[in-house]
């Protein structure tokens, strides 16, 4: 083992010795245990990960699987990746990752609720279309959404019938709307960026991120058609979109970059706010929207978008500017994040170009990369979510889970 393996392999099991046992929550903090994002099932998927490579105990792991599942699991309309049924039966199925029957029955039991809860959403959102209104993050995005349902039946049941439904959807949601007589992208949000109504954004936005905007769905049609798995329309969709983002392509002195949004205002003169890219981030900047990007060409075999989608986060990786807006260790948008989704495209890139940065963002993860007291152990934007990019730093090798498959860059 490298130096730099060993450096980061010592982090990432600092963080987990930290986070050996579930604590006891409040009452009013019961919901967490059942959240990818901020709870014990984020937590577990790090100890999933860790036992797989023999870093880590089962026994561990098993602890934060039944604190996940321990006071109930929602299947309400409500629930999503990030929550709920879909949320605990991602991790059940990362924890049978190896083709073994770990959890089987309780996997079959939570499936069940997930291909009703997705039969349910899709029902609704197509109800939405047809009234002609606009959608709201909850409907189709990734952390929220459909297409965070579509991306756990896609890695974990894709002969069922509801991620076809999902990805009909999603190609139905890439047709415009006519809303108070302007055309809009049928992915237009009603609201502001934090899901609020604000004077700021009369009218809504459009999104371009992974977490929350267009790459999330982009990103879910690529990887079900490299996975063979297509529906009517899905080419186009993939299209329709992938143009909608060269419309908003800006090209600054550092490279290629992309608004976080847009509000309808910017749509009617089409000049973006912001004079330059912003944080490069796996939930709203280059980094994610890149990879997304990439997928997609990779999925239609076009190696001119390949390359231009690489070449955006090559420029991006090193840009001192850019570079120096990250704050945090975390997936959501810091360094943790940047590192995954950089060492997920460099195995798919063309050239070496985006593999010359992954041991340089390795070392900024380490050297950033000590969990302190108090800080949130989350998956998104805490250490759970930082120790596992530090494992994949550790490792070299893809998780053999699959965890990263919940941020759609694999």
């Amino acid at each position: 083992m490298s130096a730099l393996n060993g450096t980061a392999s010592a982090a990432a099991r600092e963080i987990a010795r930290q986070l050996a046992t579930p604590a006891p929550l409040p009452t009013e903090l019961g919901w967490r245990t059942q959240s990818l994002s901020q709870g014990a099932a984020g937590v577990a998927l790090l100890h999933i990960e860790r036992a797989f490579a023999g870093d880590g105990s089962w026994h561990t792991a098993h602890t934060w699987v039944t604190a996940a599942a321990g006071d109930g699991v929602s299947a309400a309309d409500d629930a999503n990746l990030l929550f709920g049924a879909p949320a605990l039966a991602f991790v059940l199925h990362a924890a049978g990752a190896d083709g073994t029957t770990r959890y089987g029955r309780a996997r079959n039991s939570v499936d069940t609720h997930i291909t009703a809860l997705a039969h349910r959403r899709v029902d609704l959102a197509h109800a939405r279309v047809d009234r002609g209104e606009l959608p709201a993050f909850r409907e189709y995005d990734l952390l929220h959404g459909l297409t965070g349902i579509g991306t756990h039946l896609l890695q974990h049941a894709p002969g069922n019938d509801a991620l076809g439904r999902v990805l009909t959807y999603l190609v139905r949601l890439t047709q415009p709307l006519q809303i108070d007589g302007e055309t809009l992208p049928g992915w237009w949000v009603f609201h502001d960026p934090e899901g609020k109504q604000d004077d700021a954004f009369p009218g809504g936005h459009g999104n371009f991120g992974i977490a929350h905007g267009i790459a999330g769905p982009l990103a879910l049609l690529a990887q079900a058609r490299r996975r063979g798995i297509t529906v009517d329309g899905q080419d186009e969709a993939l299209h329709a979109i992938n143009m909608w983002l060269d419309i908003w392509r800006q090209h600054a002195g550092s490279g290629p970059w992309w608004p976080q949004w847009i509000t309808r205002d910017q749509l009617r003169t089409g000049r973006p706010g912001g004079l330059g890219p912003l944080r490069p981030s796996w939930c709203y900047g280059t980094p994610g929207l890149a990879r997304a990007q990439q997928l997609a060409a990779i999925a239609v075999m076009d190696t001119a978008r390949q390359q231009m989608a690489e070449r955006a986060l090559a420029c991006c990786l090193s840009d001192p500017a850019q570079l120096s807006q990250i704050t945090d260790t975390s997936l959501c948008h810091g360094w943790a994040g940047l590192f995954q989704t950089a060492w997920r495209a460099a195995r798919d890139a063309c050239s070496a170009e985006i593999s010359a940065h992954v041991p340089a963002l390795a070392d900024r993860l380490i050297e950033r990369g000590r969990a302190r007291p108090g800080e949130d152990t989350g998956l998104l934007e805490g250490t759970t979510g930082l120790a596992l990019a530090l494992h994949t730093a550790a490792h070299s090798t893809p998780p053999i889970s699959g965890w990263d498959s919940c941020l759609l860059i694999n």
